[in-house]
């Protein structure tokens, strides 16, 4: 159990009151991105307030018309899933750089630039959301931010995102090991073993994951597969 000093708040509003509860900021924040966790490691105190701050507590009969129980730890899911989390500072600054992270790897995977057919970096994504001002909110989910975060960088660069197909050749002698890695980068469209023992196929995958793919392939052989980018 947390104590009371590294705690925060939680609150919910409805039926005209208002509920609050003192939380582990870090469970809390499991909780309501769906993790599984149990509500009672999570309460610093095991009771429901109207005002934390100043102890007072609702009316029994205001909690049960809006929990229809009395029971605080379904009381408390409720809260953390539904309500607000009144994060410290410091908490939503490390939720921010951690969602903001994510974002960056989710579009530099999947996206490319149109013009070139390349990816772009990680770097030049990161600089082109400093550009436009892109503000992270970390209790908004990935996909969310992702998609606040290419509206404003379609202004700045050219971005899009985009499945490419490439046809990979690997000789004989590297064929065995590395088909089980290459297959599991992408969808694998069509695959053929030659008579010879080397694999030809067609793998499908985001196009920002092109240069792990080449990077992948040059690994497992040596630099003597074959690729094309199919258009």
């Amino acid at each position: 159990m947390v104590t009371l000093d590294e705690s925060m708040i939680a609150r919910l509003k409805t039926h005209g009151k208002t509920f609050e509860i003192f939380v582990d900021p870090d469970g809390a924040l499991a909780l309501k991105r769906g993790d599984t966790v149990k509500i009672e490691n999570l309460l610093a105190v095991e009771d429901v307030f109207s005002d934390a701050k100043t102890g007072d507590r609702p009316a029994e009969q205001d909690v049960l018309n809006a929990f229809g129980t009395k029971d605080v730890q379904k009381i408390a899911e409720k809260i953390i899933l539904e309500g607000e989390l009144h994060l410290t500072t410091e908490q939503r600054k490390n939720l921010q750089d951690e969602k903001k992270r994510q974002v960056i790897t989710f579009i530099a995977r999947n996206a490319i630039n149109p013009q070139t057919r390349a990816p772009h970096p990680p770097a030049r994504i990161e600089s082109a959301m400093d550009e436009a001002g892109v503000h992270i909110d970390p209790m908004k989910s990935v996909d969310e931010m992702v998609e606040v975060t290419m509206k404003a960088l379609r202004p700045l660069i050219p971005i899009r995102f985009e499945e490419v197909k490439i046809a990979i050749k690997i000789p004989p002698e590297f064929a065995a090991r590395a088909y089980g890695g290459i297959s599991k980068m992408g969808n694998l469209l069509k695959q053929e073993w030659q008579n010879d023992g080397s694999w030809i196929g067609v793998i499908s995958l985001p196009a920002g994951m092109q240069d792990d793919l080449y990077a992948q392939l040059n690994n497992l052989t040596k630099g003597s597969a074959e690729t094309k980018l199919i258009k």
